[in-house]
């Protein structure tokens, strides 16, 4: 299980150092000893492994290294707040939140779990709050708690992030970028951009969680996902950030058996509404396309029998019944092409969602992070011209 080992009261100290260029003057804001000050920067400089400053007589002159972790080691200390945790006490309850059980923690951190219980007792009162109350043999958190989680595990990731930076400036890049899928990304641009980032960082790690908006969204906040793909939203957060990267088709698909595939004239959009739908759920920018698509014509959208977000599973309906969706032609091109589904004519104006790229409003990205970007919105491009021409 992931912790945050470093010395926080180290980690102020270094700041204070940045800031004034002073080790006595950075003891004196830390409340620490000079030598106390001295020796924590040594420390850090060994968990590091980077040189962070010049000694001076006078001054302490930061060296690059010094410069790339201040930002992080900012916003590590801001996320815990003005508690005086100890990675320790933050280690130990980013633990019990994860394991949703002392005993679990325990085993899952080594700890026994008394030592786990005093942690965690600790950082509550340092905070002057519960973070934590019983529930059966399990713990849930408190509201408080729950921010705090949220918070800490932010930190988190600012500190893999400096590990991943200052590895960098030594010439090993390495580490690992956690991507959230939405249903589209999944077809055609993240495969792409992935397979051509690999083939330039291969010692860059990439993992990719599926899932809806919805279910990735939390994982995003919290930091267990750098970046989210998928449909765009019309109203997002204020602590997320979207960019915009191509506007996708969507086309009526249907089985290669289903009545409406040999049919003479397009069917009217009264017709359309007698056979059965499988869409998104509500709430989702598909399935909004796809009642607008009845509404702009005055007619009332059929009731839907079957929501559904997995292409794989809609595919298999439509293959097996009479039932019709609504989807992208870049998710269904093998089927397409094999003439297991065909498009469905219909008199319903060409409609398109738009596919973006979400993340923290305040996240910092590494120059690997900023990489990928950087393919996926050249892979988007590619889809964008192809959609277009």
């Amino acid at each position: 299980m992931e912790r945050l080992d470093v010395n926080l009261r180290h980690l102020r100290a270094f700041l204070a150092i940045m800031e004034s260029g002073s080790v006595t003057a950075a003891a004196r804001e830390v409340h620490l000893t000079q030598p106390a000050v001295t020796q924590g920067i040594a420390k850090l400089e060994l968990r590091f492994g980077v040189p962070l400053f010049e000694r001076q007589p006078r001054r302490m002159i930061p060296t690059d290294e010094a410069r790339i972790l201040a930002p992080r080691a900012t916003a590590i200390i801001r996320l815990l707040g003005q508690t005086r945790a100890t990675a320790a006490q933050v280690s130990a309850f980013l633990g019990l939140s994860r394991a949703g059980s002392y005993a679990n923690a325990a085993t899952a951190m080594g700890l026994s779990e008394a030592s786990l219980h005093r942690a965690v007792s600790d950082l509550s009162l340092a905070l002057g709050q519960d973070l934590v109350r019983r529930r059966g043999k399990g713990v849930v958190l408190t509201a408080r708690g729950l921010a705090m989680a949220r918070n800490f595990r932010l930190a988190l990731a600012e500190l893999r992030s400096a590990d991943i930076e200052l590895a960098a400036l030594r010439g090993h890049e390495r580490g690992r970028i956690t991507i959230g899928a939405m249903p589209l990304s999944r077809a055609r641009l993240l495969p792409s951009a992935v397979a051509a980032f690999h083939r330039a960082k291969p010692d860059i790690d990439i993992v990719i969680m599926e899932g809806s908006y919805a279910e990735l969204t939390g994982p995003l906040r919290d930091g267990d996902i750098d970046m989210m793909v998928g449909a765009a939203r019309t109203n997002i957060s204020a602590d997320m950030a979207q960019r915009e990267l191509f506007d996708d088709p969507l086309i009526i698909l249907a089985g290669a058996h289903h009545p409406l595939a040999q049919a003479r004239r397009p069917p009217t959009i009264a017709a359309l509404a007698r056979y059965p739908w499988i869409v998104a759920a509500a709430g989702t920018p598909l399935r909004a396309h796809w009642q607008s698509m009845f509404e702009e014509v005055g007619v009332t959208p059929p009731r839907v029998p079957m929501e559904c977000g997995s292409v794989m599973i809609v595919r298999q309906i439509l293959v097996e019944s009479d039932f019709l969706t609504l989807l992208s032609p870049d998710q269904v091109s093998v089927e397409l092409e094999a003439g297991w589904l065909v498009r469905i004519a219909g008199p319903v104006r060409p409609m398109s969602r738009t596919i973006g790229l979400t993340v923290r409003s305040d996240w910092r990205p590494t120059p690997a992070q900023a990489a990928l970007i950087e393919v996926i919105e050249e892979q988007a491009a590619v889809l964008r011209d192809e959609h277009t021409s």
